[in-house]
């Protein structure tokens, strides 16, 4: 099915404010989906994120488990 632009000009001139903006916010989606689609994230710098963060994330566990424990000693009582 072919279509050109002018024929979506004059169909977008005969919608409402309401269908337009139903035509605006798939519009969006399309742009969103196709940016989306392009993105695409490398496995190389992905592992070196995991590996900085692996640190900080073990000291944060490790700091919440002294409030988890805390936490535990008080329901006990």
């Amino acid at each position: 099915m072919s279509i050109s632009t002018e024929a979506l000009k004059q169909d977008l001139d005969q919608l409402t404010n309401e269908q337009l903006q139903q035509v605006a916010g798939f519009i969006a989606f399309l742009k969103f989906q196709n940016k989306r689609r392009r993105t695409a994230l490398a496995p190389a710098p992905l592992a070196t994120l995991a590996t900085e963060f692996a640190e900080d994330d073990r000291a944060l566990a490790e700091a919440g488990m002294d409030d988890y424990t805390a936490m535990l000693d008080q329901e006990d009582r």
